[in-house]
């Protein structure tokens, strides 16, 4: 069994289309790896260097990352992880 990673739509040019991949690792870091080596171009638009985006999210198992661990959360087969762009803008409406 692996890790199901749910890729946005924005991020699908990667994957062939794919909602969603199977990756192997023991910790995000690791699936980001593994990601990177069979969808070249991912790694690059999910971190900054060595940390995660500021505008990208990613939960595992529905727990955001940033408070589980970040990149060295561990991850396990079954698991699943949910990449998610943040989204902001809007309209100022005040008349």
């Amino acid at each position: 069994m692996a890790i199901e990673v749910r890729i946005p739509t924005i991020l699908r040019t990667y994957t062939g289309g794919e909602k969603a991949v199977d990756a192997e690792g023991t910790t995000l870091t690791e699936v980001i790896d593994n990601l990177e080596a069979n969808h070249p171009g991912l790694r690059e638009r999910l971190l900054d260097g060595a940390d995660l985006r500021r505008f990208v999210n990613v939960y595992v198992n529905d727990e955001d990352v940033r408070f589980t661990g970040s990149l060295e959360t561990p991850v396990k087969d079954g698991d699943q992880i949910v990449v998610l762009p943040a989204v902001a803008g809007g309209s100022d409406r005040s008349s």
